[in-house]
Formats: structure tokens, sequence, C-alpha cells
């Protein structure tokens, strides 16, 4: 379970440092830092605009929430085991709602999150779902410059163009709003690990399957 550094420190050096080794690694020659990224403050941002991104049944009884990072292993770990059997048995079947929500440890997993939203809700979670699986790969490529290249592929291969990738990474207003939405989030639910969840209002650890089916099932009152 990764620990989350002070929201404030942490948020301050994925802004100032991480657009600069973004811009790096394009494959545009010509690329610049993304602008005004050192100026994020999270009280100063309007974050009204960051969509949330929802699967199942957004009605249901039963709301969670995912608080993740794309490079957190333990959060890869659940995508690839109880999150699929959670999807087929309670998000596909509408039984409860499911909200996923981006933590950034570091200004790799801002990198990824940028691409993941960058061609909107539609395919938000297949390119999670591609992050995820692959993440011992493109989070391990070595370079700033590499890992960028890495995601960009990801990118492409979700069907997006080179040039609407870049517009995404180069993005520093959003980059500004991204940072201030997970701050004010991570604060108001009190995360400290990925991957954490909140349920109903309730925050809880990880768990295995088997834990989170009865915990569902208890406050779906089956």
């Amino acid at each position: 379970m990764n620990k989350i550094l002070p929201i404030g420190a942490v948020a301050l050096a994925l802004v100032a440092g991480g657009a600069w080794y973004m811009t790096q690694g394009a494959s545009t020659p010509g690329s610049t830092a993304l602008p005004g990224a050192a100026n994020a403050q999270s009280a100063d941002v309007d974050t009204s605009s960051v969509i949330e991104m929802v699967e199942g049944n957004p009605e249901a009884a039963v709301q969670v929430i995912e608080y993740a990072s794309f490079t957190c292993p333990h959060c890869a770990s659940f995508h690839e085991n109880t999150y699929k059997q959670l999807k087929a048995d309670y998000i596909d079947t509408g039984k409860i709602g499911f909200t996923f929500r981006e933590v950034y440890f570091d200004k790799f997993g801002m990198w990824a999150s940028m691409i993941a939203r960058c061609d909107g809700p539609e395919k938000f979670f297949g390119i999670t779902d591609m992050m995820m699986k692959g993440q011992s790969t493109w989070a391990r490529a070595g370079s700033e410059g590499a890992i960028a290249d890495e995601l960009r592929k990801i990118g492409r291969l979700a069907g997006m163009e080179s040039e609407q990738i870049e517009a995404c990474l180069t993005d520093g207003d959003k980059l500004q709003t991204l940072v201030a939405w997970y701050q004010q989030n991570a604060t108001k639910d009190e995360i400290r690990s990925t991957p954490s969840f909140v349920i109903n209002g309730e925050l809880y650890s990880n768990m295995s399957y088997a834990d989170f089916k009865a915990l569902l099932d208890e406050k779906l009152g089956e």
C-alpha cells in the first residue's frame, strides 16, 4: 500500500517539476514547459470543470469511490484482480456506482492521468485498464523521456492522434486544475494511502474481493 506524502508538498513538486520533464520527451520538436504550471494553488483554482469518471449506476444506493495512483503497484494488482470481479458482479449489473479518482504520488502518475483523460470519459476506463496492466513496463521504462514516450504509445493504441496527445500533455490549465482537484478530494476524504475506497461516505483501505463482496452485500441488504 503506497503512503501519500503531505498533499501540499507533493502537489507543488508535481506542478513545478513534472511538467518540464513531460515536454522533454515529446516527439514534436520545439516543445515547451506547461504554461503556468508552478503557480497551482488548490484554494485559488476552480475545479468545477473536472469530469468525475463514473461507471455503473450513478443512482444506485451504494456508491464506491476508488482513490488510486497509476504508478501504485497495489492499485495495479487491485485492478487486475478484485476490480475485475467487482465490475462483473456489481458495476456492470448496475448494483453500484463506481467512481475512479486519481492520486498523484509523482509526475509519472500525473502524466498518465493526463493521457487517460485526454479523449473523454468514454475511453477513460479502457485506457486506465491498459495502464494498470502495463504498469510494470511503462513506469519502469527508464528515463523520464522514455516513460513519457511509453505513455504516448498507450494513447495511440487507444486511438488518439499524436497531435491530440501532445495538446493534452501541454495543457497547463488542465494540469493546475487536476492537481488542485486531487488536493481538495484527498484532503476532504482523508486519503493517506492507495488504493483507498470511500463507500457511502465511509473510508476503507485495500481489501480482498471476498471482503469487498461481504461489505457491499451488507450495504445492499443482500
